[in-house]
């Protein structure tokens, strides 16, 4: 099995359930055809780069999931069929890009672990 890593844009039009939903979808049916899930982020809203779709900001979100080469055609075809997809990106992670991500991982679980520490101290 490789990892992988794969970035969605979602219509900036969704509401915050419909964006999670989304997210879900995709998730799922990433689990249903055996892959791992390791990691979801969702970035939230954000400016693209340039309109896509006559639109300047879309919701990002980030999956991390270890699958079976297989099953990434499956997940392709469902973002082409999804409205609610402006853009997407799925990638193979080599040997480094996989420690990188392990170490973001990481460091993002240690500040969120800080901020209930520091309100509580500030409190």
């Amino acid at each position: 099995m490789n990892r992988y890593e794969t970035v969605f844009i979602l219509t900036p039009v969704l509401s915050d359930e419909q964006m999670k939903e989304a997210v879900g979808k995709f998730k799922g049916l990433l689990e249903e055809n055996g892959a791992n899930v390791v990691n979801v982020e969702e970035w939230g809203l954000r400016k693209l780069a340039y309109p896509i779709q006559k639109k300047s900001t879309g919701f990002y979100c980030l999956l991390e999931f270890e699958a079976d080469p297989s099953v990434i055609k499956k997940l392709d075809v469902a973002y082409r069929r999804d409205e609610r997809v402006i853009r997407f990106l799925t990638f193979r992670l080599d040997k480094y890009a996989a420690e990188y991500a392990e170490k973001r991982r990481n460091l993002r679980a240690n500040k969120a672990n800080e901020k209930p520490a520091e309100a509580a101290a500030e409190a």
